[in-house]
């Protein structure tokens, strides 16, 4: 949750629940980024989910072996904290300095947060004018628990790594994948191994943070039942034929069309909940990540079912990748959008 603020270089380290994403990046958001160093290394989701110290300690080991596959050579490190770990949300407050608002906030939080004041973890950061009340301003809101958030430093700094921030992934996501420069309202949807999260972005910055239960094992589930075939295979259906009607008599499709009907529901949902509150903001795109951004035709799916224009994401949009590059990242370049937003902080 801490601001990055002169620490020189660093890397980010997204612990996912089926793999770690670490990357490295040089240049800035104004001239642009360069991929300096990069891993992908799969993992046990029993591993990331022990919380015991031999648990902890093989997940440590882990983590050093992707540094050094990396070839990083930092200690600091901003991490990404799971979206149901954490919680955001954007608050309107009366217009105030900033001093004013530091002192207000610590004072008011336990109206802000679902959790006890003291064993939270909070920061927030002001995004503008509120869209209803002139008088008002918007400041968004994050936290998560303190033995939480410490829990996760203590894991880092055993393994000698130095934390100097700790970010909700939606809101890391949401930085590599909104498109660059525009003003227009958009929904961006990472689509993870057990959750998805969604966060519509509007003038550059998040206006609302959702995680939703059910990501691609519940739809790995969903077509072996169905089929009557092995989870791997249900899998490889999954990302190799996607919702193409035409390839296995379309029964992938068949088996999905209910799950991926209620998924489309929840952006439609999100959607009317954001234009409550902006009033004449439309939503002008939906833009997708994670497993989201690998199934085939999942999103022309999704834009019939929502009546909005949905795109397959590129977090990449700011990093210039070598061509080696590219081809070695091809298979899992859309499951960096965390580790890559992360990476695109600043560092002023």
């Amino acid at each position: 949750m801490s601001l990055l603020k002169g620490v020189g270089e660093f890397f980010a380290l997204d612990i996912g629940t089926s793999a770690l994403r670490l990357i490295q990046l040089s240049g800035d958001a104004e001239h642009g980024f360069r991929l300096t160093n990069y891993a992908f290394v799969p993992i046990e989701q029993k591993v990331v989910q022990d919380n015991s110290e031999l648990g902890q300690r093989k997940l440590g080991e882990v983590i050093l072996g992707a540094i050094k596959q990396a070839g990083i050579k930092t200690k600091n490190v901003a991490m990404g904290l799971p979206a149901g770990k954490t919680y955001t949300a954007v608050i309107e407050v009366p217009n105030q300095t900033e001093k004013e608002l530091k002192k207000s906030i610590k004072y008011e939080l336990d109206q802000y947060i679902p959790m006890a004041v003291d064993e939270a973890e909070v920061d927030y950061t002001v995004l503008g004018p509120s869209p209803n009340d002139p008088n008002k301003a918007e400041v968004l809101i994050t936290s998560t628990a303190m033995d939480y958030a410490e829990q996760e430093m203590e894991l880092i700094e055993k393994v000698g790594l130095n934390v100097i921030a700790q970010e909700p992934e939606p809101i890391a996501m949401a930085r590599s994948l909104a498109p660059v420069g525009s003003m227009d309202a958009r929904i961006i949807v990472d689509l993870g191994e057990m959750s998805t999260d969604i966060v519509v972005v509007y003038k550059g910055a998040p206006r609302l943070v959702r995680s939703i239960p059910g990501g691609l094992s519940n739809l790995v589930r969903t077509v072996a039942t169905t089929l009557n075939v092995r989870e791997d295979q249900a899998r490889r259906f999954i990302l190799k034929f996607g919702l193409a009607q035409d390839k296995l008599d379309g029964q992938v499709f068949k088996a999905l069309d209910g799950n991926l009907d209620s998924f489309a529901q929840e952006l439609t949902k999100s959607v009317r909940f954001f234009q409550n509150k902006y009033v004449g903001a439309p939503v002008l795109g939906i833009v997708l990540s994670g497993f989201a951004g690998m199934i085939p035709f999942i999103a022309e799916y999704i834009e019939v079912k929502t009546n909005v224009q949905t795109i397959q994401g590129n977090p990449w949009q700011l990093v210039q990748v070598t061509p080696e590059q590219q081809k070695a990242l091809l298979p899992v370049a859309s499951e960096f959008a965390v580790a890559i937003g992360l990476a695109e902080r600043s560092n002023a």
